[in-house]
């Protein structure tokens, strides 16, 4: 027990090392890798899965895709140095899409059939992006870093002290569950509400209408009904309740952004300069 109120003692002052700011939601994250190091990874993945998983060649489904993903790239408002956007379609079934630092962005078929509009499509990609722009994957990593850093930190303490084998036992245990249930999974919830409410920003902000963040993930979550799910603190998501209730608040907020933005793309105020796009 004393090892589990050490990690929350000192991980807001290991926060403080290697802590930056989320631009877009004002929020101190821990990150202790580089933004290089990050999108290296990001890369390999993406080579990986597309080596991996078959690529569509259905040329409306990746022109829709593109179309919808360069203008959400572009209305990020700033360049990205290491972003270099690619978006790719799988040929799939599966309901999935993901962005990797680098720009990198994959949308499974299932996925794309079931928007049923380009607005309810740029709220998963808006989504996908803001987990990029936020540095989500280097958040993760920062946190599982740190940890590794305290279960081989309490492994020494417990072989100084001699602890016999029961008792280490049981602290390996409560660590576990206590890094994992009271800061990894909270964590993980916080970075989809996060993206959530920025993605919404982010289709707004290249023409798209926010509510349809609220109907898409309400078709979603039909076509999951049936599906065994932990309880939403045992998750690294937030129910499918939670997360239509929280966008049902947020999208009413960015309708003027979306309306001027959609009349500014309609005049191709845009068209003249794609930031970071291709």
């Amino acid at each position: 027990m004393k090892l589990l109120r050490a990690f929350f003692v000192l991980a807001p002052l290991v926060g403080l090392i290697g802590c930056t700011t989320v631009t877009e939601s004002g929020r101190k994250q821990l990150i202790l890798t580089s933004a290089s190091q990050e999108t290296q990874m990001g890369l390999a993945a993406f080579t990986q899965i597309k080596q991996e998983e078959k690529i569509s060649h259905d040329v409306m489904a990746n022109d829709r895709v593109t179309e919808v993903g360069r203008r959400i790239a572009r209305s990020v408002g700033r360049d990205l140095p290491e972003a270099k956007w690619e978006f790719v379609v799988f040929d799939s079934a599966e309901l999935n899409a993901f962005a990797l630092p680098g720009g990198k962005v994959g949308v499974y078929l299932g996925l794309l059939n079931l928007a049923q509009s380009n607005d309810e499509l740029a709220a998963v990609i808006g989504h996908e992006i803001a987990h990029v722009t936020s540095r989500h994957a280097g958040e993760r990593m920062s946190h599982q870093m740190f940890a590794s850093g305290v279960q081989v930190g309490s492994e020494m303490i417990m072989d100084a002290k001699d602890v016999d084998p029961q008792k280490r036992a049981i602290t390996r245990t409560m660590l576990g569950i206590g890094t994992t249930v009271g800061a990894i999974l909270p964590f993980s919830r916080l970075h989809e509400s996060e993206a959530d409410a920025i993605g919404l920003r982010f289709a707004a902000g290249a023409g798209y209408d926010p509510r349809a963040a609220v109907t898409f993930w309400q078709r979603m979550q039909k076509a999951n009904e049936g599906q065994q799910r932990p309880p939403e603190f045992l998750s690294t998501h937030p129910s499918s309740q939670t997360r239509i209730a929280n966008l049902k608040r947020l999208a009413p907020k960015y309708l003027p952004l979306y309306r001027e933005s959609k009349q500014r793309w309609e005049r191709g105020e845009f068209a003249e300069r794609e930031i970071g796009v291709p």
